[in-house]
């Protein structure tokens, strides 16, 4: 079995950086990652803790169809949205599900997301799963949240939360991230009576682009824990060493 120690650590980290930006929603949010060659098989929080509560050895492993094969904490009802978005998505590794407040107010306006802030060009039209606002406790209510992900790489579920997916845990939780905030920049916008003015679709698109970078999800990630760490009054030895960033937007960093 492919050695899982790096993974559960990685976790681990995401379920504090979570949870110190206000995502944990008690008990219920969840993340997962695949397990390379493990034939379907994933590593999950398990249910019954926060977020930022999971220790390395309390992770579960479960398999393709959603089944606890490991571990000795239940796993969460809505394990389905992991098993199959991971399915369908064979370029993805790593899934998200949270309730964060400000997107789950937004998904009840009915208006789409608008480029109003850096962090809503990241997603452009997203998309708005509304076949049900319950749980996705069968495969078959998985199954058709990853249909309606398709190949992006964010979702909102209606008036119940979102789904994220990267192929590292930090870009699936740096969607997570940006989601809520973008979420939270149009609703204040709308509060102070609608925005009135915002940049044009290609502005949006290039802005857009240039948010989607691997040193950008690494570095908010590891900068999100340091900050978690902090708070939890953990001490922690990982040097700072900031990835590169790209091409030319190093000008413009």
């Amino acid at each position: 079995m492919t050695d899982t120690a790096a993974l559960r650590h990685a976790l681990v980290r995401a379920g504090r950086v979570l949870a110190i930006e206000e995502q944990g929603d008690y008990v219920a949010g969840h993340i997962s990652l695949r397990i390379p060659d493990g034939d379907g098989r994933f590593l999950m929080k398990p249910a019954g803790i926060g977020l930022e509560e999971m220790t390395d050895d309390q992770i579960i492993i479960v398999d393709a169809e959603g089944q606890r094969i490991e571990g000795s904490l239940p796993r969460h009802n809505e394990v389905y949205i992991h098993s199959e978005v991971l399915r369908a998505r064979p370029d993805i590794n790593a899934v998200v599900h949270t309730h964060p407040l400000h997107t789950v107010v937004f998904s009840s306006l009915g208006v789409p997301l608008l480029p109003l802030s850096a962090d809503a060009t990241i997603f452009g039209d997203i998309g708005i799963f509304d076949e049900t606002t319950d749980l996705i406790i069968s495969s078959e209510r998985g199954a058709a949240v990853a249909r309606r992900l398709g190949d992006d790489n964010a979702l909102i579920l209606l008036n119940h939360g979102i789904v994220t997916a990267g192929v590292t845990v930090e870009e699936a939780v740096y969607y997570a991230l940006k989601l809520e905030q973008a979420c939270k920049i149009q609703l204040y916008a709308a509060w102070a009576g609608g925005a009135k003015r915002y940049g044009g679709a290609a502005d949006a698109r290039n802005r857009g682009l240039r948010n989607k970078r691997a040193d950008l999800f690494k570095n908010v990630f590891d900068y999100a824990h340091r900050c978690a760490c902090r708070n939890m009054g953990i001490v922690i030895c990982e040097p700072i060493a900031p990835q590169a960033m790209q091409g030319c937007y190093d000008r413009n960093a």
